[in-house]
């Protein structure tokens, strides 16, 4: 499969080099554009969809790492390639999905490549699979708290709920919303048998209400009431588990 992609990287030589083997050695790696910093690269980033970033750590007005934080929700993936192998804890906390050392090696070029192509191409699969959660809707009920006694909520009536520091905003099917005094981790525990699936730290979603995944570095979650959910990268395998 086709993988559209840019270069980042401030020495043209090294831009060169690279593109030249990416054209001769993984001709499935269509470069879109080139950036020599971080201000060209979220041009770039911004107005191209894509699917792989080749990205160097050091640049003019900052570096790959503030690049990244100013994406903020990164769809792509990133090979990093460098001359300085200190950064490597930070690009796997980065989720990199490969890191290469100057002066590059081709067979490592090609592993890298590979990699992302094996990585877009199950995401294309999934994309293409009617999503059938494996849970049924479970009637169970679950009780929140109030000043004058409780209410009782049906799981089912439940879309997503989503974290408010110490609080819970529970949204329902209906369109109303109920907070509560209490954590999303609570939720997340005493809902974990129900169908819903923890796909980011700010949110809880019932799995039976998803109709669409987008896929992404994590993706994304489209619901029943049409409410797009980001799904972060480290949640994507469990969340994607109820569905195969």
């Amino acid at each position: 499969m086709k993988l559209r992609a840019i270069i980042v990287e401030d020495e043209e030589t090294s831009r060169d080099i690279l593109k030249n083997y990416l054209g001769k050695y993984c001709p499935n790696v269509d470069i879109l554009g080139e950036a020599a910093n971080v201000k060209e690269a979220l041009a770039l980033i911004r107005n191209e969809a894509l699917d792989l970033v080749f990205l160097d750590v050091e640049m003019p007005y900052g570096n790959a790492f503030d690049l990244l934080d100013q994406v903020g929700d990164v769809d792509f993936e990133t090979i990093f390639v460098t001359a300085y192998n200190q950064y490597a804890m930070e690009a796997l906390n980065a989720h990199a999905s490969y890191y290469l050392m100057k002066p590059i090696s081709i067979d490592d070029l090609i592993k890298a490549v590979d990699y992302v192509t094996e990585i877009k191409a199950k995401e294309e699969a999934l994309q293409d699979t009617i999503l059938v959660p494996k849970t049924n809707t479970v009637q169970g009920r679950i009780t929140i708290p109030q000043q004058d006694g409780f209410e009782v909520i049906e799981t089912a009536h439940i879309l997503y709920c989503k974290a408010d520091d110490n609080y819970t905003e529970i949204h329902l099917n209906n369109h109303k919303k109920k907070v509560v005094s209490k954590t999303l981790k609570y939720f997340e525990d005493i809902l974990k048998e129900s169908g819903f699936a923890r796909v980011h730290k700010s949110y809880l979603v019932n799995v039976n209400e998803i109709t669409k995944y987008v896929k992404g570095k994590g993706g994304s979650v489209i619901l029943s009431s049409g409410q797009e959910i980001l799904v972060s990268a480290s949640k994507k395998s469990d969340l994607l588990s109820y569905f195969r």
